[in-house]
């Protein structure tokens, strides 16, 4: 004899509400201060813009751990984001994994790209 008890509901992304609504609150705020950090170092340079100026943001250790916090915090962003679309949009669970596993490869190249490029300044 089989006993059902409960719902066989299919639980997915159920429990991704509020941690993703205010993880993307919070990287779009830090990206934001990034952002508005670095157009005032840009502005208040006095220097005509070019290489120079630009290494010289970058110079400091603080602004390439900044940046690289800034990094991440953007590809979690994206990640987020992406995610969410596919979850909504993309009812094939194989194709969905599929363009999943390829945005975090993207997403991860992406970054490794980035931080080697904040790097070899």
């Amino acid at each position: 004899m089989s006993v059902n008890y409960g719902s066989r509901r299919v639980v997915v992304g159920a429990h991704y509400g509020m941690r993703d609504w205010l993880s993307q609150r919070v990287t779009a705020v830090l990206m934001a201060l990034f952002t508005v950090l670095l157009l005032l170092q840009l502005v208040f340079s006095g220097a005509p813009l070019g290489y120079d100026v630009w290494a010289g943001i970058f110079a400091a250790q603080w602004m390439k751990v900044l940046t690289l916090v800034v990094f991440v915090s953007l590809g979690w962003h994206a990640w987020v984001g992406v995610r969410d679309i596919l979850m909504d949009y993309v009812k094939p669970a194989a194709t969905r994994l599929v363009l999943q596993v390829f945005t975090i490869v993207w997403l991860v190249g992406c970054m490794g790209w980035a931080i080697q490029v904040l790097w070899r300044l």
